[in-house]
């Protein structure tokens, strides 16, 4: 086990507001600024820069990312910056890249910023653009919503597996939508649902594919988060200097990473006689807990994971070992997901309530996990909570990052 990275701080974007005129840049701007003033930090001393993006190109016809970062502070230009897409997983892309460089000794702080802009063009649209993240002209061809498409069938395959109730995964939502309420820069905080809101109810609750239902999808948003990360040597002068303990500095305990095959049918036949539905996203989870030296959820005081369909949440509920494999919704009726549960999900509202801009999801989930173990998440903070499980993922399960946050 190499030693952790340090998180110093963070900022994130209200997701409740579209990016002004489409505009990325004051998204980046604002993140940047709110994140070294978070850290009490000035851009000097900021080594090195990891942008996650998914789709700058696609929907802003922008590229060249680290150039923006750059633009927001003279005393950033100059700094080596990169940036990474792995679709939904962009944000832990660049965090992985940022921690490597830490661990190698090359860099000792590093600014970590996600952003994406998704609600400059209409809904379907959009949706039809983020398809690229699957395999372009061999699978989801001609579906008006790929990704809806593709989650249906992750369902398909708990039915033909375990089997299935939709009830599970409207409470999920339900759960999801109401932590939302709690969190000041949620995107559905102020949205006002009925129960039928989330169940079998075709008028209030309509089939968008398959087993998914509205409430069942999350939304397109325009957001921003980041982070600075930093080596133990920095943080520890870091804590000097501000006269705060080095313990009570969160930090990434663990992490794992994989990559699937492309193709959501291929990861489907691998697996096919395995426990899991994604034995890959498993061992990115059993990777985490390994580096962490967490011996599974029961070390855990909360889980933000990716809830982009409820169903991927339904997944993630068994891959992290909180159920047998097939049996996730035994901890959706036992209420151990709930806020108030033994082990809850999302308090921050997940993708489904909080929001999700595809790059940034990744960075925020980091954001999260250190306002929880350091008790300042406000009212959405579970309590007395020390570690958080963390996974994030990119197109149908392709990309994987898992993350234990602790103090």
């Amino acid at each position: 086990m190499t030693e952790a990275t340090y998180i110093l701080g963070g900022w994130q974007s209200d997701f409740a507001e579209k990016a002004p005129a489409g505009d990325i840049f004051p998204l980046i701007e604002s993140a940047v600024v709110g994140a070294l003033d978070d850290a009490r930090m000035e851009a000097d001393n900021v080594d090195v820069i990891h942008v996650g993006n998914f789709a700058g190109e696609i929907f802003n016809g922008q590229g060249q990312l680290g150039g923006l970062v750059a633009a927001v502070d003279p005393r950033l230009a100059g700094k080596p910056a990169s940036r990474h897409e792995a679709a939904c997983a962009s944000g832990s892309m660049a965090a992985l890249a940022a921690m490597a460089d830490i661990e190698s000794g090359r860099y000792d702080a590093a600014l970590v910023v996600g952003v994406e802009v998704l609600r400059n063009i209409g809904g379907q649209e959009a949706g039809r653009r983020l398809g690229c993240a699957a395999w372009a002209g061999r699978e989801v061809i001609d579906e008006p919503y790929p990704w809806p498409v593709m989650f249906g069938r992750i369902a398909d395959e708990y039915e033909r597996r375990y089997g299935i109730d939709h009830r599970h995964l409207g409470r999920i939502a339900e759960i999801n939508i109401s932590n939302a309420r709690r969190n000041p820069r949620a995107q559905t905080r102020d949205w006002q649902l009925t129960s039928e809101s989330f169940y079998e109810d075709d008028i209030q609750n309509p089939v968008v594919a398959g087993w998914l239902r509205r409430q069942d999808c999350s939304r397109i948003t325009d957001g921003s988060a980041a982070v600075i990360l930093a080596s133990r040597r920095y943080a520890a002068s870091w804590a000097r200097h501000h006269k705060v303990s080095l313990d009570s500095v969160p930090r990434i305990l663990g992490w794992g990473h994989r990559t699937g095959t492309m193709l959501l049918e291929d990861k489907f036949a691998a697996s096919a006689e395995d426990e899991y539905v994604f034995p890959h996203l498993r061992r990115a989870i059993l990777d985490a807990y390994d580096r962490a030296g967490c011996s599974g959820p029961t070390e855990l005081d909360l889980v933000e994971t990716h809830d982009c369909f409820s169903v991927s949440e339904y997944a993630a509920i068994d891959h992290f070992g909180i159920t047998p494999p097939g049996k996730s919704w035994q901890a959706i009726e036992d209420g151990v997901v709930d806020h108030d549960g033994g082990l809850p999900i999302n308090p921050s509202g997940g993708l489904l309530g909080l929001g999700h801009p595809v790059g940034a999801t990744g960075v925020r989930m980091l954001l999260d996990g250190a306002r929880q173990v350091t008790g300042t998440a406000g009212e959405y903070q579970v309590p007395n909570a020390r570690k958080a499980g963390l996974l994030n993922i990119g197109g149908s399960a392709t990309t994987v990052a898992a993350f234990v946050v602790g103090t």
